[in-house]
């Protein structure tokens, strides 16, 4: 892994940003990204993810805090970050009478040290669509021109913004390939996303804004064993809540009962579908719709939301 410069090459401490009317987007977060690593950024509509990259990019000033990257402010010292990242933005906004070919062309006429264009192209799978205008690529082909050209100057920086918008399965799968071999080469990527499965798949480490403030951060597994697993199933016929075993013995920290379906909380998986399985068997009765699921990002993610939701629902009977 390369190592040179600075081990954090993103660095975040107290970011704020505030438009115009007072409006609070980014509310004092504080992270860092590490060489060679993938950052997913998460969050609701509205959390603060692209105000957030914008300032990383340079795009605007911080309104409080401070932001470095490769060891520079990206906005007073843009001259000395922008050659060495690269941008995919959710929007590409291309020449559509141009074709593949003449677009990266183009591109590469104003980045420094810019690769050549079938290697560029032949990077993302585009290599068999060079002579294609523009208007006739379909969305999931936009977004790997996107991504051709963020790549050109070999960055050591990476910011992806919802880069697998609009691809397909095998599209999104071929992405995300593409980001883990970035990554084992030492550019560091810093991705944000709406499809949580590719912050699992794809992020060493993330963070959830809501509301402009980092809710949680960390590993996905960091993340995601702070929320229960799940089990449900359906009670036999005849049989009640109360001759299941006793379910703290089993672990469980929370249940709910829906008519015949019975949903049960846990932080210890196996023991509580162990013992439950056990006294099927010995009981001679079967659990149907039996759902055993582990703790997710989603759960992290809802939780999040959901908690935020209620404290807002509190604040406004307060109010009321």
């Amino acid at each position: 892994m390369n190592t040179h410069g600075h081990e954090h090459v993103i660095e975040v401490t107290d970011l704020k940003r505030v438009y115009g009317g007072g409006f609070e987007a980014v509310r004092g977060i504080t992270f860092s990204v590490a060489r060679g690593e993938v950052f997913a950024l998460l969050g609701t509509n509205g959390a603060g993810k692209t105000s957030t990259v914008e300032l990383l990019e340079g795009l605007a000033p911080p309104s409080g805090g401070r932001v470095r990257v490769l060891g520079h402010d990206p906005y007073e010292e843009r001259d000395a970050v922008r050659p060495r990242t690269g941008v995919m933005l959710q929007e590409g906004g291309f020449p559509a009478e141009l074709t593949v070919a003449e677009t990266v062309r183009m591109w590469a006429g104003c980045t420094s040290g810019a690769r050549p264009v079938g290697e560029a192209l032949e990077t993302v799978g585009l290599g068999k669509r060079a002579g294609v205008r523009v208007k006739q690529l379909s969305g999931g082909e936009r977004r790997r021109l996107d991504l051709a050209l963020a790549l050109l100057g070999g960055p050591e920086v990476l910011f992806l913004d919802e880069p697998t918008t609009g691809l397909d399965a095998e599209g999104r799968r071929e992405t995300w390939d593409l980001v883990r071999a970035l990554r084992d080469g030492g550019t560091t990527v810093l991705l944000t996303t709406h499809y949580l499965e590719e912050a699992e798949e794809l992020a060493d480490r993330l963070a959830i804004l809501h509301e402009g403030r980092i809710a949680a951060g960390g590993t996905p597994d960091e993340v995601t064993s702070a929320q229960p697993s799940r089990i449900s199933f359906e009670l036999p016929e005849g049989y009640f809540l109360g001759d299941l075993p006793a379910l703290g013995e089993l672990g469980v920290v929370g249940h709910e009962v829906d008519g015949r379906t019975v949903r049960l909380r846990t932080h210890e998986l196996q023991r509580a579908a162990t013992g439950l399985l056990v006294w099927a068997r010995d009981a001679r009765v079967e659990l149907r719709r039996l759902d055993v699921r582990p703790a997710s990002l989603e759960e992290a993610f809802l939780g999040i939301a959901g908690r935020a939701s209620a404290l807002a629902a509190r604040k406004e009977e307060v109010g009321a």
